[in-house]
Parts: C-alpha cells; sequence; structure tokens
C-alpha cells in the first residue's frame, strides 16, 4: 500500500493531464478524488502500524540498478517509522486541503491540480526514502511543479520568486548529493538503514565532519534558518494559495526531517559535536523572524516570516540531542505545519474577498466574516502556543528537551514566544477588531463546503493533538527513539 500512496497521485495527474480540453472542469473532481483515496490509504497505515514496535514497518524493497561494475546496487527502498509516518500524514492530509480550496481556479485547470498532484508524489516520496539516491530524486522532483505553480498561478513578482526558490534549492542540492555520493562510495551501500548501522564512516576522502556540512546545507536552506531563509517570504507572497499552504506545511518539513533523519542518524558523532552551533543558529532564525513579523505589513509576509521563527524550534530541540528534545522537533514539525497551513488558507480567503493583504487596508472584518474570525482565532491562538492547542505541547516539549543543555539560548526562544503573542495578537486586533471599514460593507463570509469543510477539518485536528497529545507523541517518540540511542 505504501508504493501505491507514494505514485498514486502521479498516476492522477497523468490522467489529468490526459483529459481533453472539453473536459477539463473534471480536473478538480478526479484531483480531490485521487487525493481522497490518498489521505484514507495514509490513515489506514496509521492505524495499522504497530507502536510498540520501533523501526521501519510498511517496508517495499527492489533492485532499481544492478551494476556488475560495482560492490552495490541501487534499490527502490521505502518504509515508514515513528518519524515519518505522521509526516505522511500532513502530507496527504494538506494535498487533499489544497485541492478543495483551489475549487475556483480557472486558469488551465488541468494542468493546475496535475501538478499538485506530482508535487504530493514528490514529498510522499522525501519523507519514505530508505535510500540515498531516490531520497535526492524525490527532493529534486519537487522544484519542477513548484516552479510552475508559482510562475503561472501565482501573483506579484512571481518568476523571481521562482526562481529564487529553485536557485537556492539547487544550491543545497549540489552540497547535499557530493555528500550522498561520498558516504554511498565509501560505505558501499545508499541505504539508510545500513549507513546507521555502520557508525562512524571510515575511509571517506573527506572527513566526516566535511560531509555532515555538506549535507545538512540543503536542510537549513529547506528549514529555512537565518541567514539562508529570504527565499521564503518571496516565495509564499508570491505564490497561490494551495501552493502556500503546502510549502509552508509541509516543504519546510522536509529540511527537518532530512536532519533528523540523514545527517543525526547516519553521522551521531559529528551531530553532537555540532550540538553548540545548531543551536545558536536556531535561536537567532527565533529571535530574527519573530521581530522581522512584528513590522510586516502584508499578511502572507507576516506568516512567512513567523514560519522562519517556529521552525527554529525544530533545528532548538533537535540540537538537544537527547530523546524529549528530538519529540517536541519532531512535534514542532507537525503542529507548525497544521497551524500555518491553516494561516495560509484563511489569508487565501480575506485576499480572494478583498483583493488586498496590506494590513493597513484592513480593518473590522469580522462583522462581515464572523466564520473566518473564529477560525482565524483558532489558528491564531494556536500559533502563539496557548495550552489546549496544538503549538503549545511541541513547543514546551522542544524547552523541556533543550533547556538542560542550552540554558540561556532556550531562554532565547522563550522570548520568541512572547513575541509570537504580540504580532498575532496584534495583527487579528487590526485585520479583524478593528473599527468596521464601509470599504468591506460588502464581503461575504466562507459558506462553501470546499471553504469550511477544510477549515473545520483542521481546526478540529489542531485542537484534538493539542487535548490529546500522545496521539502523535508516542507515535514520533518510535521514530525519535533509535536516533536518540545513537546520539547516546
Amino acid at each position: 500500500m505504501l508504493s501505491f500512496v507514494i505514485f498514486a497521485p502521479l498516476a492522477g495527474a497523468v490522467i489529468i493531464a490526459l483529459l481533453p480540453r472539453s473536459s477539463e472542469g473534471l480536473a478538480k473532481w478526479l484531483g480531490a478524488l485521487v487525493s481522497a483515496i490518498v489521505f484514507g490509504c495514509v490513515l489506514a497505515l496509521f492505524v495499522a502500524y504497530d507502536r510498540d514496535e520501533a523501526g521501519y514497518q510498511f517496508i517495499n524493497h527492489l533492485t532499481w540498478l544492478d551494476s556488475d561494475l560495482s560492490d552495490f546496487n541501487l534499490q527502490y527502498a521505502v518504509g515508514l517509522d515513528g518519524l515519518s509516518l505522521p509526516l505522511i500524514l500532513l502530507t496527504s492530509f494538506l494535498g487533499l486541503v489544497a485541492v478543495l480550496i483551489s475549487w475556483k481556479i480557472e486558469l488551465r485547470p488541468k494542468e493546475y491540480y496535475a501538478w499538485l498532484l506530482v508535487l504530493e508524489t514528490s514529498l510522499l516520496g522525501v519523507f519514505s526514502s530508505l535510500d540515498l539516491i531516490f531520497f535526492f530524486l524525490f527532493w529534486e522532483i519537487e522544484l519542477v511543479p513548484m516552479y510552475f505553480l508559482i510562475t503561472v498561478w501565482g501573483s506579484g513578482n512571481r518568476i523571481y520568486s521562482a526562481w529564487k526558490y529553485v536557485l537556492y534549492t539547487f544550491f543545497g542540492s549540489a552540497f547535499m548529493l557530493v555528500g550522498f555520493l561520498t558516504l554511498g562510495f565509501t560505505a558501499g551501500t545508499f541505504d539508510v538503514r545500513e549507513l546507521a548501522d555502520l557508525g562512524a564512516i571510515e575511509g571517506a576522502i573527506l572527513p566526516a565532519w566535511a560531509i555532515f556540512g555538506l549535507i545538512i546545507v540543503a536542510f537549513l536552506i529547506k528549514m529555512p534558518v537565518v541567514p539562508v531563509h529570504t527565499w521564503l517570504p518571496d516565495a509564499h507572497t508570491d505564490a497561490p494559495t494551495a501552493v502556500s499552504v503546502i510549502l509552508a506545511g509541509v516543504l519546510l518539513k522536509m529540511g527537518g526531517y532530512g536532519l533528523l533523519r540523514m545527517s543525526f542518524t547516519i553521522m551521531p558523532d559529528v551531530a553532537k559535536d555540532a550540538s553548540l552551533p545548531l543551536a545558536i543558529i536556531a535561536a537567532t532564525s527565533i529571535l530574527y523572524g519573530a521581530v522581522m513579523t512584528l513590522v510586516q505589513k502584508d499578511l502572507k509576509r507576516l506568516i512567512a516570516y513567523s514560519s522562519v521563527s517556529h521552525m527554529g524550534y525544530v533545528l532548538l530541540g533537535a540540537s538537544a540531542i537527547g530523546l524529549v528534545g528530538l519529540e517536541g522537533a519532531s512535534m514542532q514539525m507537525f503542529t507548525h505545519g497544521l497551524i500555518t497551513g491553516m494561516l495560509f488558507v484563511l489569508v487565501g480567503m480575506v485576499y480572494d474577498r478583498a483583493h488586498t493583504r496590506q494590513i493597513d487596508d484592513l480593518s473590522g472584518l469580522a462583522h462581515r466574516m464572523p466564520f473566518i474570525t473564529a477560525m482565524m482565532m483558532v489558528a491564531g491562538l494556536a500559533s502563539l502556543g496557548l495550552p489546549a492547542l496544538a503549538g503549545f505541547v511541541s513547543e514546551v516539549t522542544v524547552f523541556l528537551g533543550t533547556f538542560e543543555k542550552h540554558e540561556a539560548l532556550t531562554i532565547a526562544g522563550v522570548i520568541g514566544i512572547a513575541f509570537a503573542a504580540g504580532y498575532i495578537l496584534w495583527t487579528i486586533q487590526r485585520v479583524f477588531w478593528g473599527e468596521a471599514d464601509p470599504r468591506w460593507a460588502e464581503l461575504t463570509d466562507a459558506t462553501a463546503w470546499w471553504e469550511r469543510g477544510p477549515l473545520l477539518a483542521m481546526s478540529f485536528a489542531i485542537l484534538a493533538v493539542g487535548v490529546y497529545p500522545a496521539v502523535m507523541m508516542d507515535l514520533f517518540e518510535t521514530g525519535v527513539a533509535p536516533i536518540a540511542e545513537r546520539l547516546a
């Protein structure tokens, strides 16, 4: 079923691309059907996963390239553990949300939904690959649909933003590929499981710290951290709403996942030595992102910079090199995906109605959009870490796991939470609770099923994880416990 989950969106994209122009109205229905089937299959895997057994499950493995000139083969190997399964669940859920909130797309809908499904396949492949080469292939495939989705269906300076995103990712990927090839040729395998069992990599042409640095560059760019974060605000601002949801909800998690799965799992000794530098980078990103969020005038750029700050908590938790910190980092990836994805959906709905994202132009929208306002309150309060909502659980776990090792930098992270409360509440007050502006007297609330359905589902998930975090935390523990053991 796992291979079906990965490649079903790609098959759906091919079918949609082959539709005649006279039937392109079916594209959104086919996209929704395929995404719903994939999400249903992932739910089945989520229920079937054995939480009492750490390690990879649902493994599919076969030889992809068998060469007589080398001592090893390239393998198609995919599988899920407690770290990757929640991210697969998040990807399939937000993939369905992205299709539904795009229901009114009229510009070349056939190509639009096809690219969305190709993007989903690439992301599912990244989180399930157990081979370095396949991980890299899925990582790179993601660039193609992202480029076209931003350049064709984006707004503003979309060509510049798309190219900036591609160039930043290519830059990091080039270093990552060198690191992967060095690891594979030195160890005689590209299998992540075998590389993890080797422990220290001996006999490489590059020192271990250099290989670690080559690989981690791509992950830090993708997260992103300061100073390699500048592609993110531009990409978010000019991307269509659905792409912003996927970008913030899933694509940024590729960096955090790669950090834990590849860098920390395969090279634990170097990861321990890098603990303090990574914590410093994390604290810098948290505070810089929070301060930059406070001064933003565009709602999308505001949420984009808040993502820079919040993804810093992922790196901060990982830098603790302990079980609790790793659990918090993993949980932060999941909860941030839900919360920020919901925020971008709401900003997109406001923009579709008011045709502006400038905070200074918006005021008193709660009088015209009570449902959207209520949903914004849920997502905003979750983002600032209100107890009983998803964001609180992950951030507290990060602090608990990091404080003993990096006290001062953990305090810096707590200060970032204070900033978050400021910019979230200030933004909601200005946009929704200010004095009613006569210009927006004719605005309508979200009433369609494809608008309310995704928002209600995301708010339910945020509340459910906040009230009963063990449903995810126990799963993440089975995934990061083996990593913590290697680091210990």
